[in-house]
């Protein structure tokens, strides 16, 4: 297992306010966790759930992406640029409040060097909030 990992920007190409990994705490070949805690200061999430302050559902899909992304560069697995391709379930279990972190548990479930299709559970207090399953492709 390798340790955690903060400088998010070294290993995948988005940037603030699109950066939605804050650390990556451990990565195995079959495993990553990673963290993100959402502020409700920035202009782009205020407008979703206003009253609740919730964080919208697509951004948790998109962080959890790149949390295994990210996880996927540390470990050496794949190179080059991939993006989100297909989503192939979500699945929201309740809402996700800001400035709470949200810690990511990532499965890889298939890596080459052309595709990485990952699953992953976001949790908010030990408890689970989303689960998800998706297909990232190379694009470069």
């Amino acid at each position: 297992m390798q340790s955690a990992v903060t400088n998010i920007e070294q290993l995948i190409p988005h940037r603030a306010p699109f950066l939605f990994v804050d650390e990556i705490i451990s990565t195995t070949q079959e495993e990553i966790v990673g963290i993100k805690t959402f502020d409700d200061t920035d202009d782009m999430l205020k407008g979703s759930f206003p009253e609740f302050n919730f964080v919208p559902g697509v951004i948790l899909i998109e962080s959890m992406a790149q949390c295994g992304g990210a996880g996927i560069k540390i470990l050496g697995l794949a190179d080059g640029l991939f993006g989100l391709a297909a989503i192939e379930t979500a699945t929201f279990l309740s809402g996700t409040p800001y400035r709470q972190p949200v810690k990511y548990v990532i499965r890889n479930i298939r890596v080459s060097d052309k595709l990485i299709k990952q699953s992953g559970v976001a949790y908010v207090d030990e408890k689970p909030v989303m689960e998800a399953r998706w297909l990232c492709i190379k694009i470069e």
